[in-house]
């Protein structure tokens, strides 16, 4: 049976993976046998006092560590990994180090299923609302129709589907020396550069703080040293940074210029100016991650720091993820040359090629103009329910709370008043209906527990400005109990 299970916001482990690590370890230490039933997730969340969502989440990674199996109408039962032993006798359970496996991956929350109420401000991804399905199907029969249909469903090159590659660095203006490789998303893009750049030997490494989650987790665990520069309103500290170039002598640099994740803050063309000349004095490596660039709903574009940079050293990463199509999973990286048959070479190590279908979808979506339309139906929705969440901050939030306030993106990042913890009041925010992402998540070396990200992208104005009503409700509820505790504290003897 399933033991009584505990959990405590002032830990650093989620509400949802305590609950996962404590069924995990009654599975593989009993009580809890094969087979057995675990009670439904709005059962189990009831007895808790948590959101239902919580407890979906925890189930979800059991079930993807294979230590659940759902079945529809009957629910969620108890399975072992790889049930049995080899021949030789050695049992899968003990040989899998679950722990560290776990550790390794972001602490984010489950997306909301469809039949949950939750407002999860967790997801920085676009709305599938928003997806032209009637263009899309289109687009796929146009491509499946075309009489090189079966070289493209054929096994292809390690540097992604050449007439891609071909649009891609014409569309980017890339220097001569320049090549480009089609990668799984910006995030397999980040795991070729470690390998390829740091490897086992590799020197340090400079990111923002805050940064993304799944950038920080890729060299982290790779054993890679961070050092976090501070980030904000106008991007990274540069004096901090030309301090840590100086001191450190890393071995790479990435930054987000636009729209970075999760503050939302974007660079100024000075800014760039000044980071090209300090990267190029310092020699390291500079690597672009303009995922966001596409989304600008006000203000001037600026030029990329691939744009800026005479040498053509700079490495861009980009992505159609955040813009169009999640699912299929196509970034590229522009870089020169030498490397990016160096990552062709790693990538082919890793998965042999990117599906080409997907990169001929896509590149047909392009060309034919359907992308451009989809943009512009992006940024309109985009700067509707940015405008939303700004308004609704500014008058919801409690006084002394400092947000972002970018021109794109997907994100806004708040620090709280009276040094509220963001991570604590997740739980409290939850079973109002509500979750984020606490600022610890986002953390390298700086402490980031009063702040939270907002990704408002995927919701609708009227979700966003409920989602923020309820937030804001609860911290200024909370800095009022803070301060009347303060008020309150009796004051120190004299003597």
């Amino acid at each position: 049976m399933l033991p009584r299970l505990q959990f405590d916001d002032s830990l650093e482990a989620p509400i949802y993976k305590q609950i996962c690590d404590q069924i995990r370890d009654a599975i593989l230490n009993g009580p809890l046998e094969p087979g057995e039933r675990l009670p439904a997730t709005r059962t189990l969340a009831d007895q808790l006092g948590l959101n239902r969502q919580t407890i979906s989440s925890a189930y979800e990674l059991l079930e993807n560590d294979g230590f659940l199996k759902g079945q529809v109408g009957r629910g969620s039962f108890v399975t072992i990994p790889g049930d049995g032993q080899h021949a030789n006798g050695t049992d899968l359970r003990q040989a899998i180090d679950w722990d560290s496996l776990l550790a390794a991956q972001p602490k984010l929350a489950a997306p909301p299923s469809a039949a949950d109420s939750t407002i999860s401000f967790t997801a920085s991804r676009p709305s599938e609302l928003l997806f032209p399905l009637d263009e899309f199907r289109a687009t796929c029969q146009e491509v499946i129709n075309e009489p090189a249909a079966s070289a493209i469903l054929q096994l292809g090159a390690p540097a992604g589907y050449r007439p891609l590659r071909r649009y891609l660095l014409a569309d980017a203006a890339a220097h001569s020396t320049d090549d480009v490789i089609v990668t799984n998303g910006v995030q397999q893009a980040l795991d070729l550069l470690q390998r390829v750049l740091c490897g086992s030997s590799g020197g340090p490494v400079v990111i923002e703080d805050p940064v993304y989650p799944g950038l920080k987790n890729i060299f982290s665990t790779a054993g890679t040293r961070l050092i976090g520069v501070p980030v904000g309103a106008d991007g990274i500290d540069l004096d901090a940074l030309a301090r840590v170039l100086l001191r450190e002598r890393p071995r790479l640099l990435i930054l987000t210029p636009n729209f970075q994740n999760p503050t939302g803050s974007t660079m100024p063309l000075e800014a760039r100016r000044q980071v090209i000349r300090m990267v190029r004095e310092a020699q390291v490596v500079l690597v672009e991650n303009d995922i966001y660039g596409a989304l600008r709903y006000r203000g001037e574009a600026l030029p990329t720091l691939k744009e800026l940079d005479e040498s053509g050293d700079v490495v861009l990463l980009r992505s159609f993820s955040k813009l169009a199509f999640p699912g299929l999973r196509v970034g590229w990286v522009i870089a020169p040359k030498q490397l990016t048959s160096k990552l062709a070479e790693a990538k082919q190590c890793c998965d042999l090629h990117t599906d080409q279908l997907s990169q001929a979808v896509l590149l047909r979506f392009a060309e034919s103009g359907r992308l451009a339309a989809h943009r512009q139906n992006v940024l309109r929705t985009g700067l509707e329910r940015l405008e939303c969440a700004l308004e609704t901050c500014q008058r919801v939030m409690p006084e002394g709370t400092i947000y972002t306030k970018p021109e794109g993106g997907m994100n806004l990042w708040i620090r709280l008043p009276e040094q509220l913890d963001s991570g604590e009041l997740l739980s409290h925010a939850q079973r109002e209906g509500v979750a984020y992402l606490p600022g610890k998540y986002f953390a390298v070396q700086r402490d980031q527990s009063s702040c939270l990200r907002i990704s408002f992208a995927g919701l609708e104005p009227d979700q966003i400005r409920h989602g923020l009503e309820v937030l804001g409700r609860l911290f200024r509820s909370e800095a009022s109990r803070v301060r009347a505790a303060r008020t309150f504290e009796p004051a120190t003897a004299l003597v």
